[in-house]
């Protein structure tokens, strides 16, 4: 466990892995290294969850991890609307998955949720503590200074202050999930290439106001949008041509909200209570590199973006998802090193597709009556169904697909390869209730899925296997008939759901099994 003890004035923790920002991304990250066995401290300069209506949207493949985890539950039925859009052009976004669409859930309520399973799970969540430097060392750091499971020597020792004086944490890897204005970026001197805002859309949830539902409507002076739930209405406006403000990280008051309001509008919402204001520019910046050797960024710690279409916050917990399991795999020394570069291989991919539909949606939204062309265009490709799934494939994450192979590896494609696992109903080959694939999920371990009908599974896999047992389990059953599964076949699935190997026999399995769940000791 996460050891804790003074040396005169200063606590000193030491720890697996620590966590800078408990923010929706620092917190899956946080109940991930712990499922995984993991010993995790986060620290975050706030008092408790942000009290912010921040992020109000969770798409699909969120919901889908959430639900991987068993912690739909508690988030209960949150509305849903099957309804997005691209650049303010609306966009159905049904894909075949349990939860098609955008779910409305507030920010602040998914950072309770998350925050509650981490402290379930033992994590060490550390409120008003600031991060004011870090340091990577090359010999041992925590309790065990000479590495454990074939990691090595080495570390990070970070400083900080918190609410009763000093605090020192000695940790073998640091994560910097703390935001677009990341310390941890910052004091790693990351690279971090691309533009700055040029352009923002002001924002504000103000109550005692009634004005009409407005969904990215354009107007002579500008974009408009407001939308009202439980008396509270959220308005955003941008007047075309009006450069992004200096602001030095402060934000815009109420006033300004209400004069550019109105000259978009011509309406006068300053007889409202303003709840909340705020900016957010058309900024758009992204990490060169993911990792740092012992240190690893995600989130909006590695990717500044506008945060259209509600993806921002969707892609930082899937962010975090990728790396949770891999990290906890290489701290308990099952897996080597190299499979952290993975993350930065697989994510870094996956952001920089979103940061480029973001850059394309923010000229369709923002841009002055020289996009209306695009637009009318756009308009059109959207009604075939081929231009809509990839489109919200890209927006809901379900379009996701990992290079899994690697460059050593050649094998004829599956249609399954690198994609998530579907959530479909499996029946046991040896009678009793059906399950869905995701149940077989919640451990966070690795899952060999046969499908060949057989009660044992298919017995050549099974041993293929068996030296890997305490990371993958194995599970012998049927796909419904006309199901997404293919009868007959196997799949390898890796802790966050995404299929790694698929075959009908053992060749190229222990291959797989090797690559994502680490090699096996001489004595296993």
């Amino acid at each position: 466990m996460t050891t804790d003890h003074q040396d005169t004035d200063t606590t000193i923790l030491d720890t697996d892995v620590l966590v800078v920002g408990a923010g929706p991304a620092g917190l899956m990250l946080a109940t991930e290294l712990r499922l995984g066995g993991a010993e995790v401290v986060v620290v975050d300069q706030r008092p408790g969850p942000t009290t912010e209506s921040r992020a109000s949207t969770l798409h699909a493949r969120t919901m889908e991890i959430l639900d991987s985890r068993g912690l739909l539950d508690e988030l209960g039925t949150p509305p849903c609307e099957p309804r997005g859009h691209f650049g303010g052009v609306p966009l159905d976004l049904t894909l075949p998955s349990s939860y098609p669409g955008q779910w409305k859930v507030a920010q602040t309520r998914t950072e309770e949720l998350l925050q509650r399973r981490a402290a379930v799970l033992g994590a060490d969540l550390r409120r008003r503590h600031q991060l004011l430097s870090l340091e990577a060392k090359s010999e041992g750091a925590g309790r065990d200074e000479a590495g454990r499971g074939g990691v090595g020597r080495g570390g990070v020792e970070a400083e900080a202050i918190g609410p009763y004086g000093p605090v020192r944490i000695r940790a073998r890897y640091l994560v910097g999930c703390d935001g677009e204005d990341s310390t941890v970026r910052r004091l790693v001197r990351a690279p971090f290439p691309g533009r700055d805002a040029a352009r923002e859309l002001l924002r504000a949830d103000v109550s005692g106001v009634e004005v009409a539902d407005r969904r990215f409507q354009r107007l002579e002076h500008g974009l408009a949008i407001a939308a009202t739930r439980e008396g509270v209405t959220r308005v955003m406006v941008h007047e075309f041509g009006r450069p992004a403000a200096e602001r030095g990280g402060a934000e815009p008051d109420f006033a300004e909200v209400t004069d550019v309001w109105k000259r978009v509008t011509g309406e006068d919402i300053s007889q409202g209570t303003p709840l909340w204001v705020n900016a957010f520019g058309d900024a758009n910046r992204q990490l060169a590199h993911y990792r740092h050797g012992r240190v690893l960024l995600a989130g909006d710690a590695a990717h500044r973006q506008m945060p259209s279409g509600g993806q921002a916050l969707n892609l930082g917990v899937q962010d975090a998802f990728n790396l949770g399991w891999k990290l906890a795999a290489v701290v308990r020394g099952s897996a080597g090193e190299d499979l952290l570069d993975t993350y930065h291989s697989e994510r870094h991919t996956v952001g920089r597709q979103v940061l480029a539909n973001i850059r394309a949606q923010v000229e369709l939204l923002l841009g002055g009556p020289e996009v209306e062309p695009a637009r009318a265009l756009l308009t059109e490709l959207v009604a075939l169904d081929g231009v809509r799934q990839h489109l919200a494939g890209m927006i809901s994450g379900l379009g996701i697909r990992y290079d899994v192979e690697g460059p050593e590896i050649h094998s004829d494609e599956h249609p399954l390869l690198g994609r998530r696992l579907p959530d479909a109903w499996l029946e046991p080959a040896e009678g009793g209730a059906r399950r869905r694939t995701t149940e077989l999920l919640r451990t966070g371990r690795g899952l060999l899925l046969s499908l060949d009908g057989d009660g044992d599974g298919d017995p050549a896999l099974r041993a293929t296997a068996a030296p890997w047992s305490d990371r993958v389990a194995f599970v012998a059953d049927r796909p419904t008939a006309g199901g997404p599964l293919p009868a007959g076949q196997a799949l390898l699935v890796r802790p966050d759901g995404h299929v790694a190997w698929a075959g009908s026999g053992p060749a190229g399995l222990a291959r797989a099994l090797t690559r994502w769940f680490g090699t096996l000791a001489a004595d296993d």
